[in-house]
């Protein structure tokens, strides 16, 4: 490790200019290098709202250009474009935000009850948040609902998982 030398201090060069393979950040003795679930509650809230406030003001702007297209171009057809992206932004924004909270708060909630991070607790988060969600269309609202989050969730955890059952279906047929 070169060195440089003063009278006063003999310095690592390190202190200069650090290393990009050494770790950024000091973790407490103990400590996960990887966000558990909680921590990735926050992503997960914020990226959904954003996401929702971006399709829900591509949606406006679709169905305020298809509501306005016999109006000429004009301030009052401006306004009213904009009307229509401000409240399906607001709207789907609101939407997915809810959804994400709720999925993120039943995920947190199963993983700190099994003290276990693992797939089921995503598929139960998302099948409870299902039933949640549209719990109020009755019982067959909350069988729908349970059947679409666990549908959703049940996906995206085999695509998560599908390198390792790849690798073990493909160690089974040897």
């Amino acid at each position: 490790m070169p060195t440089f030398q003063s009278r006063y201090t003999i310095q690592s060069c390190l202190f200069v200019f650090p290393c990009q393979d050494t770790d950024e950040f000091i973790l407490p003795t103990g400590a996960n290098k990887t966000r558990g679930r909680f921590e990735l509650a926050f992503f997960t809230i914020g990226g959904c709202c954003m996401t929702g406030a971006a399709f829900g003001a591509l949606n406006g702007l679709r169905l305020g250009l298809k509501e306005t297209q016999n109006m000429a171009w004009s301030k009052p057809r401006n306004v009213q474009i904009l009307n229509m992206v401000t409240r399906q932004g607001a709207l789907w924004a609101n939407t997915l935000g809810s959804l994400a909270l709720l999925y993120s708060a039943f995920g947190v909630v199963i993983e700190k009850t099994r003290g276990a991070e693992d797939d089921l607790n995503t598929i139960a988060a998302g099948t409870l948040t299902g039933m949640l969600y549209k719990s109020t269309g009755g019982v067959r609202g909350i069988a729908r609902g349970g059947i679409a989050g666990l549908t959703l969730t049940g996906l995206y955890a085999l695509y998560n998982n599908w390198e390792h059952m790849k690798g073990s279906i493909a160690r089974q047929s040897l």
